[in-house]
């Protein structure tokens, strides 16, 4: 049987800032950690990009994460706030051996957290995590130790941020030709430090909301956890549509000027339209088990073919690579669009659906309508502390309960990776009996954890 990561969860290590899983202490050792697992494969002295979102945390443990890599030789390339697909970006623009971000993403600003990327500016795979954790646990972690001039060194290079402003306004060379009022709610987060500069770059004075960080506000009733914000915006403000993204902006999600919810189903529904037509989607879409069944309704009758993959934007990016599809992303605003990003990138997900919503001539307003998504309710079940489930057991409850839909739905149930919950969702074509089976399903749970 595989060993399993104990530290790393879906997206990163993860944690109360200053407690538990993210002191800096951890944050230390997990920079020597990373930089020996780099070593240890043939990168002596690697160059490692570093940025963080908008929490106040987030320069405590920069600094120990740096002074961690450091340690073990690195040369640490520090971008300051930046969003984590702009660190993604600058890896590659480069050439730079990895790179490493300081963000909780959605979590709340007490939360944060550290991921590392690979040379190609993409999440570490499950076997490269696990490898990470198994230095933890190696006494040469803490005995490998550089002197003089093979100690790392930092250097500041807030001007990535400005590289990164100009690969975004390359992806929307004519704004002008986009003759509608869009809002922008950047959660406090990342993404304020790029959307001022894009916009003024692009030439354009579309309105941006959230975009004052404090440290202790980011996504507090905003972005794309809470959508109402942006689609109260929309609306009160006469906007065509808005745009949201999270803490660290690799994702985003819509609002019409209605102010009702666009998600990243939708959004791929259009891309995939629209890179197909240009001849740059590959083998077809990659979405996960969570994605809505009418959205492989709607790619089918493209002649589109749909891959899906567990949850998480790490295996949409492995399950495009093994289907050689050009497009993947999750409903919850994780797109990628390999012809312009190797990660969920929120900012690219905006310009390039702006141009594709231009091209195919779509009307924003009626988009959720002519989707027309199957009805789905996605439930959490807390959990215990020290609760050690058996998720075959698990597996086998949701089975159970979707053979008694008899074919007229699907439930799906996964442990999140970043929180002491299981994820629960049903999906069927009448919502009364999505309702029925969520609460018969969440019941059985709650009598076996």
């Amino acid at each position: 049987m595989k060993n399993k990561r104990v530290l790393f969860g879906t997206d990163g290590v993860r944690d109360v800032a200053n407690r538990g899983g993210m002191t800096p202490e951890m944050a230390l050792r997990l920079g020597r950690a990373f930089i020996l697992f780099l070593a240890e494969r043939g990168v002596p002295r690697p160059r490692i990009v570093l940025g963080r979102d908008t929490r106040r945390s987030g320069m405590m443990l920069e600094g120990a994460l740096s002074a961690g890599m450091t340690s073990a030789g690195a040369e640490v390339l520090s971008a300051g706030v930046i969003p984590t697909p702009g660190v993604s970006y600058a890896v590659q623009h480069l050439a730079a051996d990895g790179g490493a971000v300081i963000s909780a993403s959605h979590n709340p600003a007490e939360y944060n957290g550290i991921k590392f990327l690979d040379r190609d500016g993409c999440k570490l795979s499950d076997e490269s995590e696990l490898a990470i954790e198994e230095y933890l646990g190696d006494n040469l972690t803490d005995d490998w130790r550089p002197t003089g001039a093979s100690i790392g060194e930092i250097r500041q290079m807030p001007h990535l941020v400005h590289s990164y402003v100009e690969h975004l306004a390359s992806l929307l060379p004519h704004a002008e030709a986009i003759p509608m009022k869009i809002a922008f709610d950047c959660a406090h987060g990342a993404a304020g430090a790029v959307m001022p500069a894009l916009l003024e770059r692009i030439g354009s004075k579309w309105p941006l909301i959230g975009a004052d960080p404090d440290g202790l506000n980011i996504n507090e009733g905003v972005g794309v956890i809470h959508m109402r914000h942006l689609g109260n915006y929309v609306t009160e403000c006469s906007c065509d549509m808005g745009f949201a993204f999270d803490g660290d902006a690799d994702r985003a999600l819509m609002a019409d000027s209605g102010g009702r919810l666009i998600d990243g189903d939708i959004a791929i529904w259009v891309l995939a339209r629209w890179l197909s037509r240009k001849e740059m989607l590959g083998s077809g879409v990659v979405v996960t088990v969570m994605s809505n069944m009418a959205l492989e309704e709607h790619l089918g009758r493209e002649g589109i073919k749909v891959f899906r993959c567990p949850v998480g934007d790490r295996y949409v990016l492995e399950a495009m690579r093994c289907s050689r599809a050009r497009l993947g992303g999750e409903q919850s605003g994780h797109i990628i669009a390999d012809a312009f990003t190797r990660t969920g990138d929120g900012l690219c997900t905006a310009l390039i659906l702006l141009n594709a919503l231009k091209d195919l001539g779509e009307d924003v307003d009626t988009l959720v309508d002519r989707f027309g998504r199957y009805p789905q309710r996605l439930s959490n079940l807390a959990l215990a502390p020290g609760c050690r489930l058996d998720m075959e057991r698990v597996g086998e409850i949701a089975e159970e309960v979707q053979r008694e839909m008899g074919g007229r739905g699907r439930v799906f149930v996964r442990p999140s990776g970043t929180e002491p919950l299981l994820r629960i969702l049903v999906e069927a074509r009448e919502e009364p009996l999505v309702d029925e089976v969520s609460e018969r399903l969440i019941t059985r749970l709650k009598a076996y954890c």
